[in-house]
């Protein structure tokens, strides 16, 4: 098999999130429950970090990466407890988890929760089994994709129908999003209730484009505040559960994608990343060039700042 064919089995992005709603429909996901708490810290990198807010929604909570985290503990002697998130239980995660278990801000701060694809991961042995909370994933998911790890967390809070996500992806989105490919720049329009989606598809437009797409995000307020000062005829603007007549130059550059009455989050990320999905497969394979040779570098890099923080382990800075 030559080097082309192995590049082009990596599936797009639209083709793993109905493989993902198959198997979130394929057995019982656990329900979100954790302690009460009239704070809690919750610690998360890259789209894990949008997803913290949709798990949290309408608690206090204080979302902070894997840099800053001891900098908030520090600041904030109202938070009562912790959850880690991190699709597989490693990276830093285990360094997380093990600084807070030995280093608690205050006597008796309980030990974190980890919310993971990984029941077996390194991060997860460090916890009691009730401190645990584990979704299934695709095993062979693409690098960066992140797609059935993240949306498998979020329906154990939203509890959403993955089979219902999936028809509707089919039957009404799947239609539209055809001739993408005439555009250079893309603006995804959200409703306001979804705000905390946002991130998420400016994520994946960097991991699947790089800098030779242009993809922003923005809700319908949040447009309103001068971001379309420039127009463009080859920005396509798609909105989401919102039917848009204002943006975009033409009628030709606004694709408006209806959702269902009863969506919440876990559709609106299907939606957006199946669109994205199916941008991605009608441009040139960038991401499937890459992919393989992505996933050694950022090995490399994760051994390389164990190796450091190893030799320059630094003083507990909760307490």
């Amino acid at each position: 098999m030559s080097e082309t064919d192995i590049h082009m089995n990596i599936p797009d992005l639209n083709e793993v999130v109905i493989k993902a709603l198959d198997l979130h429909s394929s057995y019982e996901i656990p329900e979100l429950r954790l302690p009460a708490a009239r704070k809690r810290l919750v610690v998360a990198s890259g789209n894990a970090l949008p997803t913290g807010r949709i798990l949290f929604s309408g608690e206090y909570v204080v979302l902070s990466d894997e840099g800053q985290y001891r900098a908030v503990l520090r600041a904030d002697p109202d938070v009562e407890a912790a959850v880690v998130i991190s699709a597989s239980g490693e990276k830093d995660a285990p360094l997380i988890v093990g600084d807070l278990i030995e280093n608690p801000p205050v006597e008796g701060f309980p030990k974190p929760h980890l919310i993971t694809c990984r029941p077996q991961s390194t991060a997860a042995k460090l916890l009691p089994a009730d401190h645990v909370l584990t979704t299934r994933s695709i095993p062979d998911e693409p690098i960066t994709y992140n797609t059935s790890t993240y949306l498998g967390m979020i329906l154990s809070k939203t509890r959403e129908n993955p089979l219902g996500i999936k028809e509707y992806l089919l039957e009404t989105v799947k239609p539209l999003v055809t001739g993408l490919k005439e555009f250079t720049a893309f603006y995804l329009l959200l409703p306001s209730e979804f705000e905390a989606v946002a991130p998420m598809f400016v994520t994946k437009f960097d991991e699947l484009f790089g800098g030779r797409v242009n993809g922003r995000c923005y809700t319908v307020d949040q447009t309103l505040h001068a971001k379309t000062v420039i127009p463009w005829d080859k920005e396509l603007f798609i909105s989401f559960g919102y039917d848009n007549q204002d943006f975009g130059t033409t009628p030709r550059c606004r694709l408006n994608i209806p959702l269902p009455a009863d969506a919440g989050p876990a559709c609106a990320i299907a939606a957006g990343y199946y669109a994205i999905g199916s941008l991605q497969a009608q441009m040139p394979p960038w991401f499937k060039e890459h992919a393989d040779e992505y996933k050694q570098i950022q090995k490399k890099l994760f051994e390389k700042l164990k190796a450091s923080q190893a030799s320059h382990p630094a003083k507990n800075p909760l307490k």
